[in-house]
């Protein structure tokens, strides 16, 4: 006879129907015949919430000492009273439940493990630790006595013991005052004690403290503060009630993907650690297991499902401690840093140094060529306000983080410093200064650019770019798809045209345009560049650095490299409407013109332009095609594990790039040989599951209907519906291919494309 079910499933819906064979929980998925739509199917547990299986419970063995009783809450907020088995199959899949009613509609359950909200022993806390042999019944009859009396305590009685007035006395005065009438009836026992001067404010106030907190007082501290019991012993028999595990805080490494996704206010005041991040799962350590609080306001702060793990709480607080309150003495971190000749370019003589400024000079120095060694886009010098010290952080591969604090007495100097290198004025504390730093270093020219910002409390940051890694990538290692790889590459060698490359600061523009120049960087070509400043240069190319501030801009530079004889020239930035006109008109005369803007995606561009002052007629004509593009994390190559990714996540996949494009462009259907790949952590990404970024892209070719289009006046929809039908795939569908190979995940994506 076939079995009889009902399957829950996470989003709330139900199937009701019949097995069609065996369910077998480590296969994943679950074989059935649904008797509503009248057809065989086939569902995955990352699907589901639970699988009752209809029937008369079968309770003639039950209540044996193999048995457990449990209170299981899913997601879907149904709740369950069952008995567990203790020598059942353990599958990773999830777990099978009996009722524990005669009466009961079904002789067994399945929870998958991804549809438990709380799951607890119905064993009070002093049962388990009774059966496990660490405390005899009559200590647990005496501190859940002394809890009983914490919880009843009066304030009078506090009082009486704390200011060492007999009990009797205390009374009396309460007598008095409540025997003059109903109003002074209401007075606090506190007021009436002050009144009588039996007691003082603050004795008042300690012991409507202590009432509090002996009310909160749970068995456990009680059991420990007794000595009966270690908080190690409570949070193994704590472990085993709410079926978590135990783990040293000391041995287990913290992923700086979980610390980012909880504010340091809300793990100091929850005392929790986030310790790992796997898909949607969010792993967190506490040693108070049994506040109901904990996992509600981490799933809201975090969006995430939360995963509790128990640790001491001496380990929670040494190691929150370790995480946000370190600071770094100069000594230690210069001998922290490597230790390397460095010589700063042309840098001002200083008629006096002492020790002190020795060691803020050797700090900075090693700071920047560690910064350079690691590959960090950018250093940030961030002095806190009044005695909080001076942070520096580091961006790399997008993402910005604290690597020292320092004491508070080297702000001013490690500002100085750097201003003194970068030949900026150390009087001024005002205005915003910008300039350049120049290290040498075994042969090597480091440059950064420099920007000091003043900030509020009379403090001034300063933020470094480093410039010294910047080189020539070939056009085939961008990242490109074939598709878009083979349109791009036929842009470059038309005649005459302009080539745009938008997309935010520090999206790879300039990185983009040099290779497309490298491409077509030939003798019998003249290539002229206008930047602003110039981070890369390579062999043929005449490359200029305009200077605002003495009136040399991009229009200057662009009118001049026009009497030059090119054939190709490439402006830094569009950031004007006359450099924008004079670049269009110079592609409209036989020349190759390329440049930036900050726009967000290529369809968008053509209206923004438009919108400009250009005129439409002769850019539709200029333009050759709009490249977008946006850096996402890469994931690490010497660690990235794959994965079956579950069915919700493939379906998100799919309705982000579009149900009829993913077909129509041959996309993996999802099947059970489906992998991805999902970051993990090592020594080579410092444990992050990311090194390095891929750039995901939209080439938008010009067309004879586009040019129509923009000579219309079309909106951005129009001309991105256009650009759709003739082969462009945006951001977000680009990024989704590479997911599909294996090179970055959703949330990456996500962070760079809408």
């Amino acid at each position: 006879m076939q079995s009889e079910l009902i399957i829950k499933l996470l989003n709330g819906g139900e199937r009701y129907g019949l097995l069609n064979q065996e369910f077998d929980p480590s296969s994943a998925r679950i074989d059935f015949f649904c008797t509503t739509e009248q057809r065989s199917e086939i569902l995955d547990l990352q699907e589901i919430c639970f699988i009752k299986f209809l029937g008369k419970p079968d309770l003639a063995d039950s209540f044996s000492e193999d048995e457990f009783f449990e209170d299981v809450t899913t997601l879907t907020g149904d709740r369950f009273h069952l008995r567990l088995k203790k020598s059942g199959k353990r599958v990773p899949e999830g777990f099978f439940g009996y009722p524990v009613e005669i009466d009961s509609d079904f002789k067994s359950i399945f929870f998958t493990s991804a549809s438990l909200k709380k799951r607890s022993h119905d064993q009070p806390l002093g049962e388990v630790l009774s059966q496990q042999g660490l405390v005899e019944e009559s200590a647990i009859d005496e501190a859940l006595t002394e809890q009983q009396l914490l919880r009843s305590r009066r304030v009078g009685e506090i009082l009486a013991e704390k200011a060492a007035v007999p009990q009797e006395i205390v009374d009396q005065a309460i007598s008095n005052v409540t025997s003059n009438g109903q109003k002074k009836s209401k007075a606090r026992v506190g007021d009436i004690l002050i009144e009588a001067k039996l007691v003082t404010l603050q004795q008042v106030e300690e012991a409507l403290n202590e009432q509090t907190s002996g009310k909160r007082k749970r068995i456990g501290l009680i059991l420990i503060e007794k000595g009966l019991i270690t908080e190690d012993q409570l949070l193994t028999a704590l472990a085993q009630k709410f079926g978590l595990q135990v783990i040293n805080l000391d041995e287990t490494k913290i992923s700086p993907e979980a610390l980012r996704l909880i504010p340091r206010e809300m793990i100091e005041r929850m005392q929790v650690v986030p310790i790992s991040l796997q898909d949607t799962e969010l792993t967190v350590a506490t040693a108070t297991p049994t506040d109901p609080t904990i996992s509600e306001n981490l799933r809201f702060a975090t969006n995430c499902q939360i995963k509790l793990v128990c640790a001491r709480s001496t380990q929670i607080g040494e190691k929150i401690a370790m995480l946000f309150d370190k600071h770094d003495s100069v000594e230690d971190l210069i001998d922290e840093l490597e230790d390397l000749d460095v010589v700063v370019d042309d840098e001002p003589e200083i008629d006096k140094i002492n020790e002190s400024d020795s060691k803020v000079i050797n700090l900075v120095n090693k700071v920047l060529l560690d910064a350079s060694n690691k590959g960090i886009s950018d250093i940030h010098f961030e002095p806190g306000m009044g005695t909080q010290p001076l942070k520096i952080r580091y961006r790399k591969d997008g993402i910005c983080y604290t690597v020292h604090k320092i004491a508070a007495t080297y702000k001013a100097a490690v500002i100085s410093r750097l201003k003194i290198i970068s030949k900026l004025d150390i009087a001024e504390h005002r205005r915003p200064q910008s300039g350049k730093i120049l290290l040498k270093q075994a042969g090597e020219r480091i440059e950064y650019r420099i920007e000091i910002t003043p900030t509020v409390g009379g403090q001034e940051d300063a933020v470094l770019r480093v410039l010294a890694s910047s080189h020539i990538i070939p056009l085939d290692d961008l990242g490109f798809s074939a598709i878009n790889l083979e349109r791009f590459k036929a842009l470059l060698h038309k005649p005459y045209g302009i080539i745009l490359c938008v997309g935010p600061t520090g999206s790879g523009k300039t990185t983009s345009l040099h290779s497309a120049l490298a491409e077509i960087n030939t003798p019998d070509t003249k290539i002229w560049t206008a930047e602003d400043p110039v981070e890369i240069t390579q062999e043929g190319l005449r490359q200029v650095q305009v200077h605002p501030k003495i009136g040399f801009n991009f229009e200057d530079a662009l009118r001049s490299f026009l009497r030059a004889d090119p054939d190709v020239i490439m402006i830094g930035e569009m950031r004007d409407p006359i450099t924008a006109k004079t670049a269009i008109g110079a592609s409209l005369t036989g020349h190759r013109v390329f440049s930036t803007l900050h726009t967000n995606n290529a369809p968008e561009t053509v209206v923004r332009l438009i919108e400009m002052g250009m005129d439409p007629f002769n850019f539709a004509d200029a333009m050759l095609g709009i490249l977008a593009q946006r850096l996402a994390r890469r994931l690490c190559n010497e660690c990235k594990e794959p994965y079956h990714p579950k069915r919700a996540e493939y379906n998100d996949l799919v309705e982000a790039y579009g149900t009829e494009q993913f077909k129509e462009d041959g996309l993996p259907t999802f099947s059970k040989d489906l992998t991805l790949m999902k970051a993990s952590g090592c020594e080579e990404c410092d444990g992050q599951g990311y090194s390095g970024r891929i750039a995901v892209h939209e080439l938008m070719v010009n067309s004879v209907e586009i040019k129509r289009a923009i000579k219309q006046n079309a909106g951005v929809e129009q001309i991105t519906n256009l650009a759709r039908e003739q082969g462009m795939r945006n951001l977000r569908m680009d990024g989704i291919q590479k997911i599909f190979l294996g090179l970055t995940d959703f949330p990456q994506i996500n962070k760079v494309s809408a």
